[in-house]
């Protein structure tokens, strides 16, 4: 069950203030080992340029998608105040987050998948800056935590984003998922929680509960979370993998996002 439109504009907020505390007094030109070739200083400003770009779209009601560049090309940003850049980061959380509770989660607008609605920028800004405050963790040697059924839901969303059909238009390579007797169980070891991804047929499909699979995965939901986003070793400690481990390895590549 996913947390709701409240709870998923919250969690923009209240990310984006945990990476402003990360990065206090931090030194910015820390590589970010989770994003090859970023700092800390480009990893914050390709979140906040993104938290940006969606709050465009759903202020406008955008039609079309507008330009990314600014997020994607990094190479300009150093030497920044962490203070000032942590206050900006904050500030565009803060407005994206206004601007969706303002339109409610059904005004329909352009999103990358069929979803069409400001609910999806909600709930997939609420996980992006999960992610990215993990990597900001990660690179300052922090420990990253997360609460479970927030991770539950970031891990359902991970699935319901690697899916559909037309992401694979995005990303051709992941076509090369699919092929026979291709399953994937994860299981959380913390929770109640249990996914199946079936890979065997013409579409990529799951579902929860547990299920019998060419290859399963156990592990704490916030390290399966880390793991299925590439942002942890796929046997690192506490992660038990049984079955075909070499199909896990070809199914992580495909369905990542670098």
């Amino acid at each position: 069950m996913s947390l709701g439109f409240g709870r998923h504009c919250a969690e923009i907020v209240q990310r984006a203030e945990l990476m402003r505390s990360h990065i206090a007094g931090a030194d910015l030109s820390t590589a970010v080992p989770t994003c090859p070739g970023w700092t800390l200083n480009q990893l914050v400003r390709h979140l906040g340029g993104g938290l940006g770009w969606a709050e465009e779209i759903v202020r406008d009601r955008a039609l079309q998608p507008p330009s990314d560049a600014h997020f994607r090309d990094l190479s300009r940003y150093v030497g920044e105040d962490p203070a000032v850049l942590g206050d900006w980061l904050v500030t565009t959380a803060g407005q994206l987050d206004q601007t969706l509770r303002a339109a409610g989660p059904s005004v329909r607008l352009w999103t990358p998948v069929t979803s069409g609605y400001a609910a999806f920028y909600a709930r997939r800004f609420a996980h992006e800056t999960l992610i990215h405050g993990a990597d900001a963790t990660l690179a300052l040697g922090r420990s990253f935590a997360v609460d479970d059924d927030v991770a539950r839901d970031a891990i359902d969303e991970w699935l319901d984003l690697v899916s559909p059909p037309e992401m694979r238009e995005y990303q051709p390579r992941w076509r090369e998922q699919l092929g026979p007797r291709r399953t994937v169980a994860l299981h959380a070891t913390d929770v109640r929680a249990d996914w199946l991804v079936d890979l065997s047929g013409g579409e990529i499909v799951w579902r929860h509960g547990p299920a019998l699979a060419t290859v399963a995965v156990a592990a704490p939901v916030a390290e399966l979370l880390l793991m299925i986003y590439k942002r942890r070793p796929t046997y690192g400690d506490g992660i038990e993998v049984t079955g075909d481990a070499g199909m896990l390895d070809f199914w992580l590549d495909r369905a990542s996002f670098g």
